[in-house]
């Protein structure tokens, strides 16, 4: 059994470098919106692209040089495209209406190699080289953080860097998973997400442990391998 945890934890961003994520934000979303552009086709679903080779091969070298994106952002926002294009095909095919995929929502995707983890904080890559942010937790402990971030059990996934505007801050969204044959630590629902909290306050269960202070989550999801 697939054990998938995603951590959202809030992230300290020096105030000079905080224009480099806004930036790479921006560039970020051009490669997602240029590689859906490239995938679609408004004739066919049998047209489109679905294959992240395909589209990888045929955009890389060109939106590397377009932008001033690392390799490996570049990459996630290719496949970020890529996987948008496969659930509108699926829909499609089911009869139902669709439309180009359109990225307009501020956020990135982070892989093992773009997001580099120390106990207390991370460096990302950005358009001007990296920037290092702590993480600004509870002061109880073990945080879900340290419980699954930290945990040797667990791997990194690919993760997603968001910003929040109407509180100014920025929130790292890291998703860890691991193989666990114990049936107990997850529920007999695949569909079903226990909630955790992961800056302020916890929920377990449906029961509030602390009390939440903003609605900033951990989730919990299964799948079956």
């Amino acid at each position: 059994m697939e054990v998938r945890r995603t951590a959202p934890v809030k992230l300290v961003v020096p105030d000079e470098r905080r224009d480099d994520l806004h930036e790479s934000a921006q560039q970020f979303l051009y490669c997602a919106n240029r590689a859906a552009e490239f995938c679609w086709d408004d004739d066919s679903y049998t047209n489109c692209v679905t294959a992240n080779s395909t589209a990888r091969d045929a955009l890389y070298e060109q939106l590397r040089e377009e932008t001033d994106l690392t390799a490996n952002l570049v990459q996630e926002a290719i496949r970020r495209a890529v996987q948008a294009t496969k659930g509108c095909v699926e829909r499609w095919k089911q009869g139902k209406r669709v439309s180009q995929p359109e990225f307009t929502s501020w956020s990135m995707v982070y892989d093992k190699r773009s997001a580099t983890f120390y106990r207390n904080k991370v460096s990302l890559s950005t358009v001007n080289g990296r920037v290092e942010c702590d993480f600004e937790l509870p002061a109880d402990s073990p945080t879900p953080y340290e419980q699954y971030v930290l945990s040797e059990g667990y791997e990194f996934r690919a993760s997603t860097l968001q910003y929040d505007k109407a509180t100014d801050e920025f929130y790292f969204h890291i998703t860890t998973r691991k193989y666990n044959n114990d049936e107990s630590e997850v529920s007999a629902d695949t569909g079903h997400q226990t909630v955790l909290g992961i800056d302020l306050g916890v929920h377990e269960n449906g029961v509030l442990v602390q009390p939440i202070r903003n609605r900033r989550f951990l989730r919990t999801s299964t799948a079956s391998q």
